[in-house]
């Protein structure tokens, strides 16, 4: 699997997971929601992400590698 599609899962699943999280536990996980979010939506001007820095360090490949 390649870093684009690894980041959007992980995106994904942290947003899901902040949802329920926020729904049975606390609502101050939608702080957690909005930060995912914010962090994707200035990535789409930046193309600098903390995760995709991170996947990368680990070994994970970009696509036009």
């Amino acid at each position: 699997m390649y870093v684009e599609r690894m980041l959007r899962g992980i995106a994904g699943t942290f947003i899901v997971g902040s949802l329920l999280l926020a729904h049975y536990h606390s609502s101050w996980w939608y702080l957690f929601t909005a930060f995912v979010g914010l962090n994707l939506f200035q990535s789409a001007f930046s193309n600098w992400c903390p995760m995709k820095t991170l996947l990368e360090k680990v070994g994970m490949k970009n696509v036009r590698d």
